[in-house]
């Protein structure tokens, strides 16, 4: 196992921060149906600056993403810890990847008492695409915030819910794009926020990296600062990933206190982050300052789709379950990690305050590396619906 610890600078210029995450030590991950934990790691989106209405070039230079590292012991499932054929879909799927009424996904076969890092857990929670009269459904949860992103075709986002960062200084991990605002990189059209990457129009901004000049691409990244935070809870995403070498999307969480507190203090979940060399897997990362200093050091487990097939070759939903005792991350429902407290040796667990939200695509960086002659620009992240939900139990 190696653990990536880099000492942050956050310069933040109004309300300072976002990150991107390293890799780490999953002690405590459990796979579920089809869950694969491998020994990627995803690099901390360190000390970038985020704005809190319309969006300021606050880049800050924060942790740079780091190579590598691998799961740590224990972050496999263990002998005996795999998922009884149990729960089945109990409705049929419609077109777009919508469950039809009815169609709730069943409690799934349990984990048998085996898996390295607690007791195993549930085989994967309901699928959030449960629709029936366009809410949206979820056994044992309650909606308490949601943008479905049905605005009109070519709209912006909903102001509402949803600022932009701007600026093109790397934020913090050497990443080439220049984030910008309103709908040239991002945009509702047809149900879908989409994010889009692309050299079009790029040289008529600054960028920090590969040297201070013209940029070479421009992307979008939006974030829920002062819109909405939420502490606990299950937060998911329906998402399309672009692919390419160099891409970099992610769907993510910040501690609502990284004005004051600075990243890592505040924390960060990476929910989906995606490295465009390694098509097939998604990372699930939590970054936290290492005990008594302010350096990143993390937690990680990931997941690969069945067979090499492609995340970006369709959509597929990311979440967290997120509670005092664990954070569970899930892909298509697919329990693949969870991590708790007492994984965290040697690190301070920054998770039982409120956060918010993030979406982006990061081009370029010191871990994806640079796009290639094989990157196709321009590139898209499509996104279906973001949702977030707390215990129907209060619990």
């Amino acid at each position: 196992m190696r653990a990536r610890r880099y000492l942050v600078l956050l310069v933040s210029i109004v309300l300072g921060c976002s990150s991107r995450s390293p890799t780490w030590s999953g002690s405590d991950a459990e796979a579920g149906a089809d869950g694969k934990l491998s020994t990627g790691g995803s690099s901390g989106h360190g000390g970038s600056s985020s704005t809190s209405d319309a969006a300021s070039v606050s880049d800050t230079a924060g942790v740079g993403d780091t190579p590598g590292g691998s799961t740590g012991s224990g972050g496999t499932t263990g002998a005996g810890g795999t998922v009884s054929t149990g729960g089945t879909t109990g409705g049929t799927t419609a077109a777009g990847g919508k469950i039809g009424a009815g169609g709730t996904t069943g409690t799934g076969g349990t984990n048998s008492a085996g898996g390295v890092g607690g007791v195993g857990g549930t085989g994967g929670a309901a699928d959030a695409d449960t629709r029936t009269d366009g809410s949206s459904v979820l056994p044992g949860w309650v909606l308490t915030w949601s943008d479905e992103f049905d605005g009109a075709d070519g709209s912006a986002v909903d102001p509402t819910k949803w600022v932009h960062d701007v600026g093109g200084t790397g934020w913090g991990n050497q990443e080439l794009e220049y984030y910008t605002d309103g709908t040239q990189n991002a945009v509702v059209t047809g149900g879908n926020l989409v994010i889009t990457a692309t050299t079009a129009g790029a040289s008529s901004y600054k960028c920090s990296y590969p040297s201070s000049g013209a940029c070479q691409y421009t992307s979008a990244r939006l974030l829920t600062q002062n819109r909405f935070t939420q502490q606990y809870g299950r937060i998911e995403a329906r998402i399309q990933i672009p692919e390419g070498q160099g891409l970099w999307p992610a769907f993510w969480m910040l501690g609502a206190d990284i004005a004051t507190n600075g990243w890592p203090n505040c924390g960060e979940i990476d929910i989906m982050e995606n490295i465009g060399k390694e098509p097939s897997i998604n990372h699930g990362s939590l970054h936290m300052p290492a005990a008594g200093t302010s350096n990143d050091d993390d937690l990680t487990g990931s997941y690969a789709l069945p067979g090499n097939a492609k995340l970006g070759d369709d959509f597929h939903t990311y979440a967290v379950e997120w509670s005092a005792a664990a954070i569970k991350f899930y892909v298509d429902g697919n329990l693949y990690e969870t991590q708790k407290p007492s994984a965290a040796t040697g690190r301070t667990w920054e998770f039982d305050h409120p956060f918010f939200i993030l979406l982006n695509v990061a081009v370029g960086g010191q871990w994806p590396g640079a796009p290639d002659l094989t990157t196709s620009f321009p590139q898209t992240m499509k996104v279906d619906w973001v949702r977030v939900y707390e215990p129907a139990d209060g619990g």
